[in-house]
């Protein structure tokens, strides 16, 4: 398993790709002043999925094979 520190520099890395530096900044310090719960906002927005989840693995390892950075 990959260190904290190398999963928040992948993903710092892909949303100033995606988004770019200004919106990357917006979009942290928004979590930063909001108190977000991933797991409940999940909850709230998936709540007509229900998926085993060697289903949704295998569904991801697809989705990222067809959309490289």
């Amino acid at each position: 398993m990959r260190s904290t520190a190398a999963i928040m520099n992948e993903g710092i890395n892909i949303l100033l790709q995606k988004m770019g530096v200004l919106e990357t900044e917006e979009f942290i310090s928004t979590l930063l002043k909001e108190s977000f719960d991933y797991t409940e906002w999940r909850r709230e927005h998936y709540t007509d999925i229900d998926i085993d989840p060697n289903e949704f693995n295998r569904m991801a390892v697809q989705f990222d094979k067809n959309n490289p950075l």
